[in-house]
Formats: C-alpha cells, sequence, structure tokens
C-alpha cells in the first residue's frame, strides 16, 4: 500500500525601494527532512503542536537540503540579522481552506539596515534571529539573489498546500 502527500510552500518574494516594488519572483520551497519528520509526529504521534513560526533570510550563497535542521541552518546558510525587526519575523497565516494556508492578508516584511545580498528564506519554530533550536519545517534559495539596502523592504508571501496525489 503507497498513499502520499505532498506538501510545501510558495514564496512570492518582493524588493521594496522607496514605496515601489522593484523585483518580484516566486518560489518553491524544499521541506528538510526534519520538517516532514514534524508533521507526521505530531499528527500521527501526538507530538507537541508548534504555535507559532518564524521566517528568517540568509545571505550566504547556500543551496537547501533535505539534511538542513534548526541546528544547521543558520549556520550554513549564514543567516542575516540586518533587518530592524527584533526576531525573526512572525508567520501569520489567514483560514485554511481547500487544503491551502498562506499569510497575503499579513505579509512578512524584513526592513533592512544594512547593504545586503539575501540569497534565500527559511521558516522556523524558533523567534530569535540566529537561534539552532526548534525545527525548520521550510527553506527555499530564491531564484536570483536579492541585492538590498538600508531601508529596502523585503516583503515574503508564503502560501502552504497539502494535496493528496
Amino acid at each position: 500500500m503507497k498513499d502520499s502527500a505532498q506538501f510545501g510552500l510558495t514564496y512570492l518574494v518582493e524588493v521594496i525601494r522607496d514605496g515601489v516594488v522593484v523585483d518580484r519572483e516566486e518560489v518553491h520551497n524544499l521541506v528538510p527532512t526534519q520538517g516532514l519528520n514534524h508533521i507526521l509526529n505530531v499528527e500521527f504521534k501526538a507530538l507537541t503542536q508548534v504555535t507559532a513560526w518564524y521566517l528568517a533570510i540568509f545571505e550566504g550563497n547556500y543551496v537547501p537540503t533535505a539534511a538542513d535542521t534548526a541546528a544547521s541552518l543558520p549556520a550554513a546558510s549564514t543567516e542575516s540579522t540586518a533587518y530592524g525587526e527584533a526576531t525573526r519575523v512572525l508567520f501569520v497565516g489567514g483560514t485554511v481552506a481547500g487544503g491551502v494556508l498562506d499569510n497575503s492578508a499579513s505579509r512578512a516584511e524584513f526592513t533592512m539596515n544594512a547593504t545586503k545580498t539575501i540569497y534565500g528564506a527559511y521558516m522556523s519554530s524558533a523567534p530569535a534571529k540566529g537561534a539552532t533550536t526548534g525545527v525548520v519545517i521550510s527553506s527555499v534559495r530564491f531564484s536570483s539573489a536579492k541585492s538590498l539596502v538600508a531601508t529596502d523592504i523585503l516583503r515574503i508571501t508564503a502560501g502552504m498546500t497539502l494535496t493528496s496525489s
């Protein structure tokens, strides 16, 4: 017997400079094994649910892998902390409908406070910048690196879909 479902996030990434969107792309993520195991453990083994998820960005020229974990990813990807928000940005999902959940009503925004090149993002259960605890449920490398300067906003709309296959 072989049943399967697919889970993944799509990230709509926008660079906003002086109030104008100057770059925009949509990319699909990788769900690391740690994230897949977490989903199965919560749903089928009564592991405690994570009630808050946070988006982080990285400045290393890194390609996410299935082996990434919350303990390894911040250093491997060179997590960026060059934004004004005090912690990683909270993912605020809307109503679940049709197997879809997203944060389009409350998009994550990183207000840059330095010139940086950002290569990707990930979603973690730990709020602290650089934290190496918790679970990584998603990671993504952008199709093109984002060149940002202080005061630019990197806005991420993250949406996840669960479909039967």
